[in-house]
């Protein structure tokens, strides 16, 4: 996988899509992206707490040498239609749950975010090139011992894509006070 966002050997074609690690030239239609899925399909807007990396995506995953981000990008006018990150930030506690804080810590976990297709290009196999792509860069990274994901079931189709690849390590359902948040492990290529 490569870091610079240049074109070259190692991007990947989905139904003509070219999917490839972020440049500088991307990040204003990645933000665009992930802006108008939390907005449209979270329906939270913008929450700085949660959304940090939205606004500055360089600092979150182009500048630290084990995060990443990646693009898909329309084959009919280029833009970017499609996004998949990862960083070496585990779950915090608080808001999740202590255990998941202490199962998958900073550094030795590899937590995949920002998994957005617009609406016109999903069902296209995006996601799933996508995460298979994300869990690649985990495995030649080498200092990753597990890919952690966390996903809002309220989100259609979210929780159905999730369990199609990953397992549930926690369904805050379940817990006494009813959180919305259901917690995933992702197998990780070797």
């Amino acid at each position: 996988m490569i870091k610079d966002g240049s074109l070259n050997a190692y991007d990947v074609q989905v139904l003509d899509y070219c999917i490839r690690a972020a440049g500088p030239d991307d990040l204003d239609g990645a933000r665009a992206v992930m802006l108008d899925t939390v907005y449209r399909d979270f329906r939270t807007g913008y929450v700085p707490r949660w959304h940090g990396d939205i606004i500055d995506p360089a600092a979150a995953y182009l500048a630290p040498a084990r995060h990443t981000l990646l693009v898909a990008l329309d084959p009919a006018g280029g833009e970017v239609v499609a996004t998949a990150a990862l960083d070496s930030r585990g779950p915090a506690h608080p808001p999740n749950p202590r255990t998941l804080a202490e199962r998958y810590p900073s550094g030795g976990t590899a937590q995949v975010r920002r998994v957005y297709v617009r609406p016109a290009h999903r069902r296209r196999g995006l996601a799933r090139q996508l995460v298979a792509e994300l869990l690649g860069f985990a495995a030649a990274d080498g200092g990753y011992r597990a890919v952690y994901l966390h996903t809002d079931p309220t989100v259609p189709g979210a929780e159905a894509f999730w369990r199609s690849l990953g397992k549930v390590v926690h369904d805050e359902r379940d817990d006494p006070h009813g959180g919305q948040v259901v917690h995933f492990e992702l197998a990780m290529e070797r």
